[in-house]
């Protein structure tokens, strides 16, 4: 490398009064050169010194430079940020050898390294005190502001600026709640925070929402604390947000967000994500954000949005929530005419999937919300009004996703006393036919292709269906024969698959039981006694491990044993080759009666009686038995 080459300066135009240098200048003409231009700048240095002696430097230089000739910083070594930068006396240069992107890279790691010791501090009880109480004055100042100048907004903007920064400043308390919140509460801040949820800009609202949203989160604090007094914590601070009427401001905001703005979509992503963990700490709000506030019409509102986004989804699953287990919510519903709404925008889904992952989950929680709705009997009849078993009907005949969702349905709306008029309804729209055609597994290439749960779960609302259908559609009614017929056509391959399904499910429970039949033996080495508790757990642990299926194919067999003697024979016959009769499916009957529900309405059997009924008939000397 020629380094007479790399230091060259460059070359000035001929004309004018400009210095001029040599090619290769040394190191005493380069000092004497800086020397001079320091007499320059002490020449012409304003008297008001306001700028520095580095950057009169550089203006001297540009004013006998010619501009079109001056050289670029470009050529530097390696692109080092400071290689003219720093130099010492004899005027030889020492670059650091970092282009100014490093260097922009280091100072970032280094003031990242200053805040986190400074966060550390601000994390103490002290510093927790001292950014709430910077966050009250910022807040005073701006009431302040704007109540002295309302019509002149650059009076007050200021503060406003202030106030945003303030109030991000409480985003880290939820690293520590266990000490953070009681001071939030104690202080009055979660009041002074709640109020700004009516203040007139949009924006500090929205930080105040994001702020709330944040401390609310039930992952809050350190994984290394301690979960018992985070979970105390939480609860504290929720109680004190209640007490300020938050879930009214809430909803009152829910108008004032425009969708159409980022930070007004966001801040509605918070507003939702706030309801979701207060109701998940204290699912009995649920009642009390729907009856007092319009949260309810706001959601069905939302939902009917053609234009699918995060905030839409997350819309369909506070309503899931707010219908879990909740028949206030439930009946409300129906009053509003959500069961309508609730159909008319999953019909979008009779001929087209969604279109990915979260419009998926969109999807399920629209069928979980009517599969909730529907455990009530004024919402069948709804249901039934807005031709819901038809619009099942077609969903379960397009086979796309939705397929499995409308059986699920349909098993719901179908079961108890109170789905007799539902059984009645999906008949009459020609379900029985596409109801054996998912239950026999004759699915299209299509289907086999799309995401449906696994066929376990389709089969259980399926044999939920069947089952709600024996129990509902009275005797003797053109319903109950076309029901019976299908058993028998095709030489009874509806019956030949009950049994396989019965089989499947027996080898599922011969293995549960064995697994129970070793708790039990460790339990009672080790002393202990069995109790009606453990007796329970075991009793559910066997549900989910066939007992549940069984249950449900055995009252189905039964049913049909007892009605069509054809079935019957070909029934006996069947059991019969794998060592097995009637009586066996009478043993399954009796653990169903003994944990059956004896409540019935007037007028009506309960289930109790009816598995009485039909043991009974499969093996009469064993009525007074049961």
């Amino acid at each position: 490398m020629d380094i007479d080459e790399l230091f060259k300066a460059p070359k000035f135009s001929a004309g004018g009064n400009k210095r001029k240098m040599p090619d290769n200048p040394t190191p005493e003409m380069l000092k004497k050169m800086k020397m001079d231009t320091g007499a320059a700048i002490v020449n012409t240095t304003p008297t008001n010194g306001s700028s520095s002696a580095k950057g009169k430097a550089r203006a001297t230089v540009e004013e006998v430079e010619d501009e079109d000739d001056r050289p670029s910083q470009d050529f530097a070594p390696g692109g080092d940020a400071d290689y003219f930068a720093e130099e010492d006396d004899e005027g030889r240069f020492f670059g650091g050898g970092l282009t100014s992107e490093q260097k922009e890279i280091l100072n970032i790691f280094d003031n990242a390294g200053e805040a986190a010791l400074q966060g550390t501090d601000e994390l103490s009880l002290t510093g927790i005190r001292r950014t709430l109480l910077k966050f009250e004055r910022a807040v005073h100042k701006n009431q302040d502001q704007r109540s002295k100048y309302p019509d002149d907004p650059t009076k007050f903007i200021e503060s406003e600026a202030d106030l945003d920064s303030a109030i991000k400043s409480l985003l880290p308390l939820a690293q520590v709640p266990a000490l953070a919140y009681p001071e939030l509460v104690r202080s009055e801040t979660v009041r002074i925070l709640v109020e700004l949820f009516t203040h007139e800009n949009v924006d500090i609202v929205i930080d105040a929402v994001e702020v709330i949203h944040e401390l609310t989160d039930e992952d809050v604090g350190d994984e290394a604390e301690d979960e018992e007094d985070n979970s105390e914590a939480l609860k504290v601070l929720i109680e004190a947000l209640l007490e300020h009427s938050i879930l009214d401001l809430l909803v009152d905001n829910l108008k004032r967000l425009n969708e159409d703005e980022e930070s007004d979509r966001q801040g509605l992503f918070h507003v939702l994500g706030i309801f979701e963990n207060i109701l998940g700490f204290n699912p009995q709000l649920s009642t009390k954000l729907v009856s007092g506030t319009s949260i309810l019409p706001w959601l069905l509102q939302r939902i009917q949005s053609k234009e699918h986004n995060e905030n839409r989804g997350y819309a369909a699953e506070i309503l899931s929530i707010l219908l879990q287990d909740n028949q206030p919510n439930r009946l409300e519903l129906g009053k509003k005419d959500g069961v309508d709404t609730l159909l008319k925008v999953l019909s979008q889904y009779r001929r087209k999937d969604p279109v990915d992952a979260d419009e998926a989950e969109f999807m399920e929680n629209l069928f979980d919300s009517l599969c909730s709705a529907l455990a009530e009997q004024t919402n069948k009849q709804l249901f039934i009004d807005a031709e819901g078993p038809d619009l099942m009907v077609l969903m379960m005949k397009e086979k796309l996703q939705s397929r499995s969702r409308a059986i699920k349905t349909l098993d719901y709306a179908m079961s108890g006393p109170s789905g007799t008029v539902v059984c009645g309804a999906f008949i009459e729209a020609l379900g029985l036919k596409t109801l054996f055609s998912a239950f026999m597994g004759k699915s299209s290439k299509k289907a086999k292709s799309s995401a449906t749960p696994p066929a376990s779960e389709e089969t259980s609302h399926i044999l939920g269906i069947l089952s709600s259908l024996f129990s509902n559609v009275p005797s003797d009614t053109p319903e109950r024969i076309r029901l019976l017929a299908k058993f028998v056509e095709n030489g009874y391959e509806k019956v030949d698959k009950l049994l396989d399904i019965r089989d499947s499910s027996l080898s599922r429970l011969k293995v549960t039981e064995g697994q129970i039949a070793i708790q039990r033996k460790e339990l009672i080495a080790e002393g202990e006694e069995v109790t009606e508790e453990d007796e329970d757990r075991w009793y559910l642990q066997k549900l989910d491990g066939g007992l549940f299926t069984l249950q449900s194919v055995d009252y189905i067999l039964a049913w049909i044993a007892m009605e069509d003697d054809g079935v019957c024979s070909h029934m006996l016959q069947m059991l019969d080759r794998k060592n097995q009769s009637l009586k066996d499916i009478v043993k399954t009957l009796r653990i169903s009666h003994a944990n059956a529900d004896d409540e019935a309405k007037e007028g009506e059997l309960s289930q109790k009686i009816i598995l009485e009924g039909l043991i009974s008939a499969l093996d009469p000397g064993s009525a007074s038995d049961s």
